[in-house]
């Protein structure tokens, strides 16, 4: 139980995160309540000075670590976690490249002004007109996850209307047996999963690779996982990953080493995230360590943060329906929060049993904390939102409340379940609040639904597909 169920916890919430003198809560320097009479509710909030700073915290953190062992680092920012073209001005402009993971993340990163060339595409089944997309306008890097796609690529730049002058740097993407600590469905380096080669299968991909003309092998990549605390796996898995690297210097260039991403944030009072300066000291030290002990160069090293250059600056308000109070068996009462929104924007509690905190916006109070569980307007019993917290128990209809940490992942995760139209993203800055995505409404959704539209009356001289 919180001594005050108003208070900011200043490692979840923006920087920039304060109550005015009437206990409103301001982002960015504007009123909670001011951003829902102009946007609604609910609203996705992301604060630009807080992605800023955090952007260039983990470029310094991995240049810094790297300079100090004598060699470099590349971040990316990894769009799966939250992609617009507005998130794409901002981290190019804090020197980041994009990682991204689709056609439609890098038809977002070309038309927020990211450079091609700074571009690394992944996934593990991109189709060929995807591959096709990337090689047209240049991509600087696409990481393989199959013998598969390997092939696709040698067609691809064999061919003359998709050739390249400079061959295409691909990274082979390796699965290095470390089991992150984190939820099954976030630990992506594990041998039972679809992502990447196991380290046995790596040096055939590489020999393929170093065959065919169009393709340039860049080195290889590693992911174990997301929202991971501490540095033990990262250090585990960069002693296999150089193993691997040694070896595969006997049969040509090794130029580059991504170490990916899945950095924690702090999400509740109870998470202690580790610092990206530590961590990057950490993982950028134990791979100088291992290259040393094999008598080898430190290779290039990338880096593809995603959660923890958004996660915390982001803040999603809603506004407060019901409130029912249940009495357990057990002898606990709990307080039932209904909200506008739901597991539709944010998907995580139920995905993952994902762990929020929450506060009320629209003012503090002084009544008592009650356990509370905040809940969405969807129908399933598991649309949670936050499902442990204190809040006041004087908590009540029309109230705002703000839950914290929402930037990574709950946009990009977001659906139309029970055909709820997804919600706006506004940025605030320095007391200014704008669009950065707009929200849909219900003729959104409509217009979609082919049977809802108006037929034309010439409809049925127009083909199958008219």
């Amino acid at each position: 139980m919180p001594a005050d169920p108003n208070a900011l916890v200043p490692t979840v919430w923006p920087t920039s995160a304060a109550r005015d003198a009437a206990g409103e809560l301001v982002l960015g320097g504007v009123a909670a309540g001011a951003l829902a009479a102009r946007f609604g509710t609910p609203l996705y909030v992301m604060d630009e000075a807080e992605v800023r700073a955090h952007a260039r915290r983990v470029r310094a953190a991995f240049q810094g670590a790297a300079a100090v062992r004598g060699t470099t680092a590349r971040v990316y920012y990894a769009g799966k976690a939250f992609l617009s073209t507005e998130i794409v001005r901002w981290v190019t402009s804090e020197g980041l490249g994009v990682d991204v993971a689709s056609g439609g993340e890098l038809a977002i990163a070309l038309a927020g002004g990211a450079d091609a060339a700074a571009l690394g595409f992944h996934g593990n089944n991109k189709s060929v007109v995807e591959l096709e997309r990337a090689l047209e306008v240049g991509v600087g890097s696409i990481v393989v996850d199959s013998h598969i796609e390997i092939e696709r690529l040698a067609a691809l730049t064999a061919r003359a209307d998709t050739r390249r002058a400079d061959p295409q740097t691909v990274f082979v993407r390796v699965n290095s047996g470390v089991h992150a600590e984190t939820h099954s469905f976030l630990a992506t380096a594990h041998e039972d999963q679809k992502f990447g080669f196991a380290l046995h299968d790596a040096p055939a991909a590489v020999r393929r690779i170093r065959e065919v003309p169009g393709l340039r092998f860049g080195g290889l990549h590693s992911h174990i996982g997301s929202q991971i605390f501490g540095v033990a796996g990262f250090r585990e898995a960069a002693s296999r990953l150089i193993d691997l690297h040694a070896a595969l210097r006997e049969g040509g260039e090794v130029p580059a080493l991504n170490l990916g991403g899945g950095f924690g944030i702090a999400y509740t009072e109870a998470d202690e995230p580790t610092d990206i300066e530590q961590l990057a000291t950490a993982i950028v030290g134990a791979v100088a360590e291992e290259c040393a002990a094999r008598g080898i160069p430190v290779p290039a090293l990338a880096f593809e943060p995603g959660r923890s250059i958004v996660g915390q600056a982001g803040v999603t308000l809603y506004e407060v329906g019901t409130v029912k109070p249940v009495h357990l068996e057990s002898g606990v009462d709990r307080l039932y929060i209904s909200v506008d929104g739901g597991m539709s924007d944010n998907a995580r509690t139920a995905l993952y049993g994902a762990q929020y905190s929450a506060r009320i916006a629209s003012r503090t109070s002084t009544a008592r904390p009650a356990l509370s569980r905040v809940v969405g307007k969807h129908c399933e019993a598991g649309d949670i939102v936050v499902d442990l917290e204190y809040l006041p128990e004087d908590v009540a209809p029309g109230d705002l409340l703000a839950v914290p940490a929402t930037g990574a992942y709950c946009y990009s995760l977001s659906s139309n379940y029970n055909a709820v139209p997804r919600p706006p993203v506004v940025a605030v800055r320095d007391g200014e609040a704008r669009l950065i995505v707009r929200g849909e409404s219900v003729d959104d959704l409509l217009a979609r639904d082919v049977g809802a539209a108006p037929r034309p009356a010439d409809a049925s001289t127009k083909g199958p597909h008219a």
